[in-house]
């Protein structure tokens, strides 16, 4: 039999959570199309991979890669950790369908500057294909996108004829391709909407059959009650739900997570549900009055006003400047920061249970990003995985491919096996980890060895070596017609 690559004598790691073997590889054109003893079979490229460890691509399920996947088409905080699809249009923040001019709207300004964004998700798409990213891009659509695009300001609840308006924008970015609906009710420019607002949005994706993430609307003293609202709000719109990082942030929540876990779990028996988390004790997103606190470390990453000041911890800033910390925030603001308010118990506890996926949640507009960005996915199975025991390889690659390709509808992606697309990644189990640290945040991962993409060879060495990455676009949308099959989100 003749193949174009042929992967020898891999430890595969299949993404089911089942044992690891060793076996050969026979990949043509896109796909995996055989599997076993090919001792007697040809091929244009022969890997020699024994003594490593294969797995299917890791699918990074919470990122802002949104204008990254175009502007920057490499990709290497991602494909240098293994990543070979990442979900973008997190939080609420999507680059579409919505026409910025002047100055970007916070958060939306994670995502980079006006000429970040498009005006409709077609826009968007064919931006995404013409870029030929290095891995392939899913993408949700933001509610704070959609409220920037028919509300004249935020701080206010939505007009009926506004809801009408989203519901419209939201419907037809769906049939053209958008895998869901994300919201990021926490954030100031979607406090304001109401449940019903939202409810109003998760009708729309039920009908068009796609999925909700949300950023809730706390995190902290009231996280608790925003589970509730997020559970309510996905079952009223029949809709698979993914609760974005989930975490307990501030030092007075810390351990609420025990009682997050079991609301999770009961609500999985009756809905389709999940997490995901990224594997630190700090977050990274704007600098906001609300978030300031005296009781964590607040690291500035970025600054419109004062550029200057970034990589400088609020406090020494505000000592330097002689105010009170929240002065100091003001006067950085729009700013970004990393906050050190997380628990490591905590975040080791959504991390093991088996409902949690992996996302990196980083932001690579940040000109100096949290380490997630870089590190995520190797210091799941370097530090989390192989140094301290918190579950088994077969375990830590399961929660970063199968559980998130079946939960975003990813079909034939996230798995080993005969039929699959050949989204691979190869790494030395006794060497991988992460690179990336708080003082040197855009250090590539260490033992990924090489990386495949829909059949490519993509990245070897830590160098790009071609760019075959594809949109997926949500099954049975308009625009996936002539498109490679997905199947609907699990339930």
């Amino acid at each position: 039999m003749t193949y174009d690559t042929l992967i020898r004598r891999a430890c595969i790691v299949d993404g089911t959570g089942a044992d690891t073997y060793v076996a050969d590889i026979g990949i043509r054109g896109d796909r995996i199309v055989a599997i076993g003893d090919l001792a007697a079979g040809l091929a244009s490229q022969v890997i020699e991979a024994e003594g490593r460890y294969l797995a299917p691509g890791f699918i990074d399920v919470h990122t802002h890669d949104d204008s990254c996947a175009i502007q920057q088409p490499e990709m290497l905080p991602k494909i240098t950790q293994g990543v070979t699809t990442v979900i973008v249009g997190n939080c609420g923040i999507s680059a579409s369908p919505v026409n910025v001019t002047g100055e970007v709207p916070d958060p939306m300004n994670l995502l980079g500057e006006a000429d970040a964004f498009f005006t409709t998700f077609g826009d968007f798409a064919q931006a995404v294909d013409a870029a030929s990213p290095a891995v392939n891009v899913a993408a949700l659509i933001g509610h704070t996108t959609l409220r920037a695009a028919a509300m004249d300001r935020f701080d206010r609840t939505a007009t009926d004829s506004e809801i009408t308006t989203m519901r419209e924008s939201l419907r037809k970015a769906l049939q053209a391709g958008a895998i869901g609906l994300s919201s990021g009710l926490a954030y100031t420019n979607a406090r304001q909407s109401t449940s019903e607002e939202v409810k109003a949005l998760v009708e729309v994706v039920g009908k068009e059959g796609g999925l909700y993430a949300t950023h809730m609307r706390n995190e902290r003293e009231a996280l608790f009650e925003a589970m509730d609202e997020a559970f309510e709000t996905a079952a009223h719109g029949k809709v698979a739900l993914v609760i974005s990082h989930l975490k307990c942030a501030d030092v007075e929540n810390w351990g609420k997570t025990e009682h997050a876990i079991e609301k999770l779990e009961q609500a999985a028996a009756r809905q389709p549900c999940n997490c995901d988390c990224y594997p630190y004790a700090a977050c990274s997103t704007t600098l906001d009055l609300w978030r300031v606190s005296e009781a964590f470390d607040i690291l500035v990453t970025w600054s419109k006003p004062h550029p200057e000041m970034g990589r400088k911890l609020l406090k020494d800033i505000a000592a330097e400047w002689a105010v009170d910390l929240t002065e100091a925030a003001r006067r950085l603001m729009p700013a970004g920061a990393i906050y050190h308010n997380m628990d490591e118990a905590d975040v080791r506890r959504v991390l093991a249970h088996p409902l949690t996926m992996i996302g990196s949640d980083g932001l690579p507009s940040d000109p100096n990003p949290h380490p997630r960005l870089w590190g995520s996915f190797p210091r799941i199975i370097g530090h989390y995985c192989r140094d301290e025991g918190l579950f088994g390889l077969p375990e830590a690659i399961r929660k970063m491919t199968s559980m998130s390709a079946a939960r975003f509808g990813l079909a034939d992606r996230g798995v080993i096996r005969e039929g699959a697309f050949a989204d691979l990644t190869l790494f030395d189990f006794d060497s991988v980890r992460d690179g990336a640290s708080f003082l040197e945040p855009t250090t590539p991962a260490i033992g990924i060895e090489w990386v495949m993409v829909n059949g490519r060879l993509s990245l070897v060495d830590g160098t790009v070596k071609a760019r075959a990455g594809r949109l997926l676009r949500r099954p049975g949308s308009l625009a996936n017609a002539g498109h490679e099959p997905h199947s609907v989100p699990a339930h």
